[in-house]
């Protein structure tokens, strides 16, 4: 149940009457309710806020009275789907008590006067927010704070229990003239609620102050083609060159048939996956007509990939089981494709197919892992203030300057440049197609790991200088041990305090990479059966690390280490067993689904799988597969490995997403005393 708050405290704007003859704060009611409230109710202090948020059992959408904004507005965000709590952000010039903000990745990093954000401000709070049930507690001791216009105690900085003193909740006291409602979001900021920014695009809002202002917005919003804006708006402000141009340009025709079909976000999923399913297919096939063919439905596929997102942010469609099947279906589609080049590649005799999709499977997901942790890096370093060590000054701060000018400089040369070398999935897509069509599959798999090598390198290079001059731990902010993905042998190791848990993981990649090369190299790679407990020894040398604090600059590599060197173990033992490429692939293919499903939720703050625990850890499947090696049946070993852990894999998904939500929908149903359990 939503409930809807509108706080009178504090404003000018309470006695103001619309057009109509309606007073503001009651029309404000009743877009609520049209915005999806349950029920509305007016709180006329901080006080009396607080004591509803600590009788509530879902969000709040709370709003001052100043606020004139179209319904979709409030719509959207009550809807929003980047995080439970959620602030409306516009860029309105400030005024006094009214509180301004600055943003970080759609963060609200810091709230407050403007003054007080010196120069910093990216915008100024739309008077209106939505406060997910877990922040409920910080949000009622916020709203007793700046009732009485104290200061928020503190606030930890991490787990490891160090804290600051915070800046003012707000204006000064209860009888200042300042909004409640300002103060309120400013409090929540200090004590250090994640709060996500929900920016004003094309649709109207403006906070008033009288008579003259109300009737200029009520002006706006009228002239507001509903419709219109809302499929414009269903399309990424920030995207990609290739998405945003070729894409997108004609994708919200595509919408509008969607939503006129009644066609569900999660549909379009699945058809995007079918059309690069039939990619796949007809590249394996090969021929011209097949080849270009291929190409054209991978188009398609990824323009229906970006028709989904749209979709939902069109018809206000979300739900945590279509935004997680969205990324696990778009690794899944990428590789299918990789696999059917692949298969080309050797069914046309150019040469070992199976080799270059593992390849470029394996450079893909280290890749995105590095890419998620660093994004987490990012709005870590965002939230807290920096270290003495990394305050200022060195090669790390002018490249974050730098970066944040040229991230600013919208539709520039360098812009564009930035958001193309890094080769970001359309751009990827773009290539296959055009490289597969215009020539063949090896030469589209080339391509592929040469522009996703460079970019590697280039992004990890400048983002391993960032991150030494940000000085942020991440990993120690999360369960580590989960998204290590550690097993029962890791977790039993000694820890090895002086190297580093970053150090013990690159060199547990080595051992298998050595063991990879000379079996690559050599004339006879089942002789090197011996060598295969030597690599999975120097594998384990990365569980060293497992019980050691992850609090080192570059600490945040580690997960995305762990993951090369299992990847390359496996791909060692099977190339040392003998195992067909198809099977090798596939079997890490298997790994890459489990640790993108990691990582997607570590992005959705979601808890871990309901079987991770069977899934062994990287250490406990390296061991199964190093014996299977041992006794002479990788090939077995591997297809049993990767089958059980495919069914583990299908299950967690059932039970995480189907099952377990229906008991709790039938628990929360059942009355009291009749074999259920009271609402919660």
């Amino acid at each position: 149940m939503t409930l809807a708050i509108v706080l009178a405290a504090g404003t000018s704007a309470a006695g103001l009457t619309t057009a109509s003859g309606e007073p503001l704060a009651d029309r404000l009611a009743a877009q609520l309710r049209r915005a999806g409230a349950d029920e509305v109710r007016f709180a006329a202090t901080l006080d009396e806020l607080a004591a509803l948020a600590d009788a509530a059992d879902g969000p709040l959408l709370i709003s001052g009275t100043d606020l004139v904004a179209h319904t979709a507005v409030l719509r959207h965000l009550a809807t929003s789907p980047v995080g439970p709590t959620v602030a409306l952000v516009l860029t309105d010039p400030p005024v006094p008590g009214r509180t301004a903000v600055r943003e970080e990745r759609g963060q609200i990093v810091d709230a407050g006067p403007l003054d007080a954000l010196d120069g910093d401000a990216t915008g100024v709070f739309g008077g209106a927010l939505r406060v997910g049930v877990d922040d409920l507690p910080t949000l009622a001791a916020a709203a007793r704070a700046a009732a009485v216009g104290a200061r928020p105690i503190t606030a930890p900085l991490g787990p490891a229990g160090d804290v600051s003193p915070l800046p003012s909740a707000g204006e000064a006291g209860p009888g200042d003239p300042g909004s409640a409602v300002d103060r309120l979001v400013a409090g929540l900021a200090a004590l250090g609620t994640l709060i996500f920014a929900q920016r004003v695009r094309l649709l109207v809002a403006h906070r008033v102050e009288d008579s003259a202002g109300l009737v200029a917005a009520e002006t706006a919003v009228t002239a507001v083609d509903e419709d219109r804006a809302e499929l414009r708006l269903s399309v990424k402000e920030k995207d990609d060159f290739f998405s945003t141009y070729f894409v997108s340009t004609w994708s919200p025709y595509v919408v509008r048939l969607a939503a006129r079909l009644r066609l569900t976000p999660t549909g379009v999923t699945v058809i995007s996956v079918l059309f690069a399913l039939a990619a796949a297919v007809l590249f394996g096939v090969g021929g011209r007509p097949a080849l270009v063919g291929g190409a054209v439905l991978l188009y398609l596929g990824f323009v229906l990939d970006c028709v989904d997102g749209q979709l939902a942010r069109y018809t206000r469609h979300f739900s945590a089981w279509g935004g997680w099947l969205d990324t696990m279906a778009d690794r899944a589609k990428e590789y299918l494709v990789y696999a059917g080049l692949g298969f080309g590649v050797s069914h046309a005799g150019l040469g070992n197919g199976w080799a270059l999709a593992i390849a470029a499977m394996t450079l893909q997901t280290v890749r995105h892992m590095t890419d998620t942790w660093y994004g987490v890096l990012h709005d870590e370093a965002a939230r807290r203030p920096r270290t003495t060590a990394g305050a200022s000054g060195g090669i790390g701060d002018r490249l974050n300057a730098a970066s944040t000018r040229v991230q600013a400089d919208t539709g520039s040369l360098s812009y564009w440049l930035k958001r193309t070398v890094v080769f970001p999935i359309g751009e990827r897509w773009a290539l296959i197609a055009l490289t597969v069509a215009l020539f063949n599959p090896l030469v589209s798999l080339i391509a592929v790991l040469v522009w996703g090598g460079l970019a590697f390198a280039y992004t990890g290079a400048l983002r391993t200088l960032r991150a030494r001059w940000m000085w942020v731990p991440v990993l120690d902010t999360v369960d580590a041990t989960l998204h290590r993905d550690d097993g029962p042998l890791a977790r039993r190791l000694p820890v090895v305090r002086p190297m580093g848990p970053l150090t013990l993981a690159v060199l547990a990649a080595l051992g298998p990479a050595v063991l990879l090369v000379a079996a690559l190299v050599g004339d006879s790679p089942s002789g090197l059966r011996w060598a295969v407990p030597v690599a999975l020894l120097a594998l384990l040398a990365g569980g060293l690390g497992a019980g050691a604090a992850h609090n080192g600059p570059l600490d945040w590599l580690v997960p995305a280490a762990l993951r090369a060197a299992e990847y390359l173990f496996a791909i060692a033992v099977g190339v040392v067993g003998g195992a067909p490429g198809w099977l090798i692939f596939g079997y890490v293919f298997v790994l890459t689904v489990h640790h993108y499903d990691l990582t997607a939720r570590l992005e959705k703050r979601q808890t871990a799988p309901p079987l991770h625990a069977a899934t062994l850890g990287w250490d406990g499947r390296s061991v199964l597969l190093a014996l299977a090696a041992i006794a002479g049946i990788v090939s077995i070993g591997m297809a049993t490995l990767g089958a059980y852990l495919l069914v583990v894999f299908v299950a967690s998904v059932v039970l995480a997403w189907f099952v377990r939500p229906a008991r709790s929908a039938r628990a929360s149903a059942a009355p009291v005393g009749a074999g259920g359990v009271a609402p919660r």
